[in-house]
């Protein structure tokens, strides 16, 4: 009894977006724990954490936390763009909570021109995975 040969089949080539979506996954709970952790410069600088600051800052984490779950949308980007912007907007009343954002803001213009750059050769087929 002989057992059938398979055939020789190309395994399909893995998806570079979907691993992208991790980097954004990880980037956006990585940057929540660090608007957390600014909430004892709130405390202590702008008003306590009660105040508008404060619960500005803990819905800008928890809004980071949720665009975790929702990466497959194509509305996500413009959201984390937006909550970007929400942080950038400290810089007028804590600095410190203002830089998180600009910082945080080159790596995401910086991690979408990566993804910019797979997609256009993954379209014109140059990427390793699809090469023979």
């Amino acid at each position: 009894m002989s057992s059938p040969e398979q055939p020789a089949v190309k395994p399909p080539a893995k998806d570079p977006m979907k691993s992208f979506r991790g980097v954004m996954a990880g980037a956006l709970i990585l940057e929540a724990i660090t608007v957390a952790l600014a909430l004892p410069v709130i405390a202590r600088l702008g008003g306590g954490v009660g105040s508008s600051k404060g619960w500005t800052v803990i819905a800008v984490a928890v809004a980071l936390v949720l665009c975790c779950g929702v990466l497959r949308r194509s509305w996500t980007v413009p959201v984390i763009l937006a909550l970007q912007v929400v942080l950038i907007a400290f810089l007028f009343w804590i600095t410190a909570i203002g830089v998180i954002g600009v910082l945080f803001l080159a790596f995401w213009l910086w991690a979408l021109w990566l993804r910019r750059d797979v997609a256009r050769r993954m379209a014109a087929g140059t990427l390793p995975s699809q090469q023979q």
